[in-house]
């Protein structure tokens, strides 16, 4: 069996569907929080189990049987490792086969903010012994497409990124790569992947872009990180958020989340979904 944490989360539940295009339903398990919100997961036949980052003790018993596990990173910035390390040792306790854990990519060089919980939990991994392949999922598309209704309002883009380029990929990309993981016949301990999108781009490039679909002029905002950041806040981001935000868009800046190895491609077996792509099917 192999279980999903955070299966309720977009990720989660893309992976899933992922995942049955090649193994029966009820091998699959979906770890969730809240297990009365699953009913899209109840639908498609698979295994529902309780299980709470911030539960351990719902943990052992969720993981009984399991053969692999996709460890999907949390989002309580401040708390994830120690959600992390709560999982990793039941998985341990558990004597899973594999786990498969969401990092960031470059984790282990990158200054984002964000990747300091990745680094302890890559770190907690290794230092564990459980056999354990990493998966460093570069940025998201969604992470801007989401927001395109707001770009378009304003007219522009607005960022700190300058002309950093951006391999992002989609959701669907990672989630794929993922379920390739978990179901290969080549054992994938020890291994380290990392995943970016096939082709990048600046943020003027994505203005461009929202403009030509959307027939109206769309500008780019340059902005200093600081300057980004309290934009962010006034937009009504929480202070955390805001801050990881513009953190990330100044090492953009600088390369961090530019990768063009195409190992995220290779994995999935097709090139990865360009920007453009998911952008017209967020505003269709």
């Amino acid at each position: 069996m192999i279980a999903i944490t955070g299966a309720n989360g977009q990720l989660g539940q893309k992976v899933i569907t992922s995942l049955l295009h090649t193994i029966a339903p009820q091998d699959v398990v979906a770890l969730v929080r809240s297990p009365e919100k699953a009913s899209a997961l109840r639908e498609l036949g698979v295994q529902i189990r309780q299980a709470d980052y911030n539960q351990p003790e719902t943990l052992a018993a969720a993981l009984k049987g399991v053969d692999k596990v996709l460890l999907i990173s949390g989002n309580e910035f401040g708390k994830r490792f120690e959600q992390h390390k709560a999982v990793i040792d039941a998985a341990i306790s558990a004597g899973v086969s594999l786990l498969a854990y969401t990092s960031l990519l470059k984790a282990s060089t990158s200054p984002l903010l964000l990747a300091a919980e990745h680094k302890q939990t890559e770190a907690y991994i290794q230092e564990s012994g459980i056999p354990a392949v990493v998966l460093r999922n570069g940025w998201y598309s969604e992470n801007y497409t989401d927001a395109v209704q707001g770009v378009i309002d304003m007219g522009a883009v607005a960022g700190a990124a300058k002309t950093g380029k951006l391999h992002t990929a989609s959701r669907q990309d990672y989630a794929d790569a993922a379920a390739a993981v978990l179901v290969a016949k080549e054992s994938q301990a020890g291994k380290v992947y990392e995943l970016a999108g096939d082709q990048g781009f600046t943020l003027a490039e994505y203005a461009d872009a929202v403009g030509k679909l959307s027939g109206k002029a769309i500008g780019y905002i340059e902005m200093e990180p600081n300057l980004f950041q309290s934009a962010l806040l006034d937009a009504g981001l929480p202070e955390g958020l805001a801050a990881m935000l513009a953190d990330t868009e100044h090492y953009a800046a600088k390369g961090w989340l530019q990768d063009d190895s195409h190992t995220l491609s290779t994995l999935i077996g097709r090139t990865t979904t360009p920007i453009s792509e998911t952008l017209e099917a967020t505003m269709a």
